[in-house]
């Protein structure tokens, strides 16, 4: 299956915008994904190993937070997976807006 990987990241997947692996599960892909680009790994889990909360993954066109099986779920080489950081903005100074009105 092929991993998606965001122009932040591409920096730790030797600049590759689709990693292909074998897995049958969501975690099996994500698992196969930090073992070809270890550097990867500490950007998407936590020292738990849990995924980060900013780390959206989305299989197909589906948050794997909401699939009943979440990581667990199975996946088939048609597949692929997207991985989507979360993003924040502002302007870097506390009470002031970025736009006026």
């Amino acid at each position: 299956m092929k991993i998606h990987i965001p122009t932040p990241l591409r920096v730790y997947s030797d600049k590759q915008d689709t990693v292909t692996v074998t897995a049958t599960t969501v975690g099996e892909a994500l698992d196969a994904l930090t073992s070809q680009h270890p550097d990867l790994k500490k950007h998407l889990y936590s020292d738990e190993g849990k995924l980060r909360s900013f780390v959206n993954v989305y299989l197909n066109d589906e948050d794997i937070r909401y699939l009943p099986e979440k990581e667990a779920t199975k996946v088939t080489e048609q597949d692929s997976l997207s991985i989507i950081p979360s993003i924040a903005g502002g302007t870097g100074r506390p009470g002031v807006r970025a736009l006026r009105f």
